[in-house]
């Protein structure tokens, strides 16, 4: 499975900004896929993630009411929307997955994919 993460850019605080993950290769009948983030000097951090076949959702605490996870069936693609901004949300966000067993995964050991990463900065 190749990951393509796209989107990434500078915005000032309150504005928004779409990430695209597009897959490609080997696909699995049913697939999780996540957005994970981060931000210089700190570990790689959970931010939301999408059961593909179901639309089941998880987000982080900090992101819930701001961000949205959503994927294109279509267009094999996974989208972050991010709005409202802040710049405690600079980072380099990545996008991952894994085959849908059991429960969704927050962690980065639970994903076997991963894309290159596509960096957003937030300005106060």
């Amino acid at each position: 499975v190749q990951l393509q993460a796209s989107g990434g850019g500078l915005v000032q605080a309150g504005g928004s900004l779409r990430l695209s993950c597009a897959a490609s290769g080997r696909t699995f009948s049913s697939v999780d896929m996540g957005w994970f983030r981060q931000a210089p000097g700190k570990e790689r951090e959970f931010v939301a993630a999408i059961r593909w076949s179901l639309g089941f959702t998880n987000y982080e605490d900090s992101v819930k009411g701001r961000f949205t996870i959503s994927r294109d069936n279509a267009k094999n693609t996974v989208y972050l929307q991010m709005n409202s901004l802040k710049p405690e949300d600079t980072a380099v966000y990545y996008c991952a997955a894994r085959r849908s067993l059991g429960t969704m995964k927050r962690t980065t050991t639970e994903y076997d994919y991963w894309g290159q990463g596509t960096l957003v900065t937030v300005s106060s």
